[in-house]
């Protein structure tokens, strides 16, 4: 792979239709290495979605005071987790990187000063998933941080900034879940969700269908249910992302909806005109 090449993506690249943007839930690392009904749709998705030119991905485990985006050549596949078993660390998602793309995603956002990191790789939010949706490896792949600092409407408004890298071909992907609540996981119903996780799930996707985006961005004033779903904010953050980024005439679809052991909800969605 000629990554000089790769690293020119953003300043050569035909401007194009609006690539389409998703939300992964992501759910344990474990998906990566399973054949489960979550993992076989994200190869199915990756079958159907346009070849981007390079994946931005904005993941709910890598958090950082002030925005960063990565900037290595090759970089590190994370395995940021304990107590699974070794197949999991043997795993090795060897994309390339882009410092073209990290260089451009500094340039577009203005609200706020964005760093290069040459130290993070891609972590089990990313390549957990894109493993599956492309197994080749063959697309090059920057992280964007999440800035704990900042409030959710602050991360909302700050994904409409990178509205003009989906029409160079680049994919961005949200990677969190709905409801992420690991304290009070029930490993006894692995196919059934809580009554107050579903309803969140439910509440969250009904505003979504509404695009009614700014309650979202407020979580924390729609009930007690959606303050079980989230009681931290960094894997809802990354839904924010791509709501921050659905055009007028765009639709919603939603796929692997299912709310498991209890309190995760791997509810997804894509974001295009189709």
């Amino acid at each position: 792979m000629n990554l000089k090449g790769l690293d020119n993506i953003t300043k050569n690249f035909t401007t194009t239709e609006a690539m389409p943007v998703l939300f992964v839930g992501h759910g344990s690392p474990m998906n990566a290495i399973e054949e489960n009904t979550f993992a076989q749709n994200w190869q199915q998705l990756g079958k159907t979605l346009p070849k981007p030119t390079a994946i931005l991905c904005i993941s709910a485990h890598w958090q950082t005071r002030g925005t960063f985006v990565t900037a290595a050549e090759k970089p590190e596949t994370i395995h940021d987790f304990g107590g699974f078993p070794q197949a999991l660390f043997d795993v090795q998602y060897q994309a390339p990187g882009s410092l073209a793309l990290a260089q451009e995603t500094q340039t577009v956002i203005t609200s706020t000063s964005v760093g290069l990191d040459y130290n993070w790789g891609l972590d089990h939010g990313s390549w957990s998933i894109l493993k599956h949706f492309y197994p080749k490896a063959d697309i090059p792949v920057v992280e964007m941080s999440l800035d704990y600092t900042k409030t959710p409407q602050w991360h909302y408004e700050l994904a409409k900034e990178l509205a003009t890298l989906r029409r160079k071909g680049v994919l961005i992907l949200g990677s969190g879940n709905i409801v992420h609540n690991l304290r009070m996981i029930n490993w006894n119903s692995p196919n059934q969700g809580f009554d107050w996780a579903v309803e969140a799930n439910e509440k969250v996707k009904s505003l979504i269908q509404k695009k009614e985006h700014k309650p979202l961005a407020y979580y924390s004033g729609l009930g007690t249910e959606l303050q079980l779903a989230i009681p931290t904010p960094e894997h809802f953050l990354p839904l924010l992302y791509t709501l921050g980024l659905q055009e007028d005439q765009e639709k919603v679809s939603f796929f692997n909806d299912e709310t498991i052991y209890g309190s995760i909800s791997m509810t997804s969605l894509k974001i295009d005109k189709a």
